[in-house]
């Protein structure tokens, strides 16, 4: 009876060595955080280290201070804890977080979650309640070559873009006159309660009038929900032409975004397919239900630790990640022990194999017969 016929022994050495090499490699791939560095992504957060110096400039040149003990960073993109145009409560870690560059590097992600490519045109709908993020998905923009629709309202939840002196339409302005990010808002809107800041002092609203009116911007100012959706559908529709709409940006908790069935706090921070939201009867539904209903993909940036999580960016980080660090944000301990157990491994398996190897050479030279036998012949 013939007997069977085994592959050389150095050739199954090395076939099994380039089967954990890949295993390996595969391995550092799903580790949150081992993503391979990202060449948009990169972009995308020098870009934002760019704004962010713009920023520190302008405010300087303008004489408005930047506070150390609120911005820990220095970013410039915090506000103050209360002004007459503040709309509600935030989180002053929470804005710090959202000034982290990294982000930006978030957003080319969730952009590529929804599908977006290169010349694709996004809504993006925002109040000035994270600044960090607004110059974020703008960054993000840039870095893929995307056409962007924004709209802006100026109300702004506590340390975000609710400084009189600074509001979001400052910084965007600073950053077109620095040449770093040409924003182009379609419009703007006082925001807060019923989007006509209902929340805020009439001193408050009457200034943000005044400031919409200087920018020679459209105001948005309607009356019930459905009619303040349908504004914003309508400059969007009419500014995209016959182009689809490929994504919808939602940056903050406005009021005309949001919609007000409650339903939408269970939306996942980050990019959610259109079929994932809940979409409530017509009257009770914000530009994100309404972008959903027509098959545009939603990334929602809101909840801000949620953000940070799902994508692996730190939390209030200081200082702030190095420019040249990867979009993936800093890797958490755990990953990094988990690395190095992988590595060790990694060697340890390549050691044994090369031993194995030199050992068999061995034993050819001493004794060819009984080894040899063993490879070709196992019993």
């Amino acid at each position: 009876m013939e007997s069977r016929r085994f592959p050389p022994a150095p050739a199954v050495l090395v076939a099994a060595l380039g089967l954990w090499s890949a295993l390996f490699l595969l391995f550092l791939l799903i580790l949150p955080g081992g993503r391979i560095a990202d060449g948009e992504e990169d972009a995308a957060i020098r870009l934002m280290n760019r704004a962010l110096d713009a920023v520190r400039a302008c405010r300087i040149a303008a004489g408005i201070e930047i506070d150390p003990r609120t911005d820990l960073n220095r970013t410039g993109l915090l506000g103050v804890e209360a002004s007459p145009i503040t709309t509600s409560l935030g989180q002053i870690e929470a804005k710090r977080t959202a000034a982290n560059p990294q982000f930006a590097g978030a957003v080319v992600r969730m952009f590529r979650e929804a599908g977006v490519r290169r010349g694709d045109i996004v809504a993006v709908s925002a109040s000035s309640s994270f600044p960090g993020l607004i110059v974020a998905v703008l960054c993000a923009a840039r870095a893929l070559d995307l056409r962007v629709l924004p709209i802006l309202s100026l109300g702004a939840s506590n340390w975000g873009g609710n400084d009189p002196r600074w509001t979001g339409l400052e910084t965007l302005d600073c950053l077109r006159r620095g040449g770093v990010l040409d924003a182009g808002l379609l419009a703007a809107s006082v925001g807060g309660e019923g989007d006509a800041g209902g929340d805020m002092t009439a001193e408050g609203r009457d200034f943000l009038k005044r400031k919409i009116a200087e920018a020679g911007l459209p105001l948005i100012e309607e009356k019930t929900l459905a009619e303040d959706v349908g504004a914003r559908l309508r400059l969007f529709e009419q500014r995209a032409g016959r182009v689809p709409i490929k994504a919808f940006v939602n940056v903050g908790g406005s009021w005309v975004n949001m919609g007000v069935d409650s339903e939408v706090l269970k939306l996942r921070p980050g990019f959610n397919p259109a079929a994932a939201v809940f979409l409530p009867p017509p009257a009770r539904r914000g530009l994100i239900q309404e972008m959903a209903a027509r098959g545009v993909p939603v990334i929602h940036l809101l909840y801000v630790k949620g953000l940070a999580d799902r994508y692996g960016l730190p939390w209030d980080p200081v200082p702030l990640p190095g420019p040249g660090e990867p979009g993936a944000g800093k890797e958490r301990s755990s990953t990094r022990a988990v690395r190095l157990a992988g590595a060790v491994l990694y060697l340890l398996g390549a050691a044994g194999g090369g031993a194995l190897l030199l050992l068999r050479r061995r034993t050819l030279a001493a004794s060819p017969c009984s080894f040899d036998r063993f490879f070709k012949h196992p019993s």
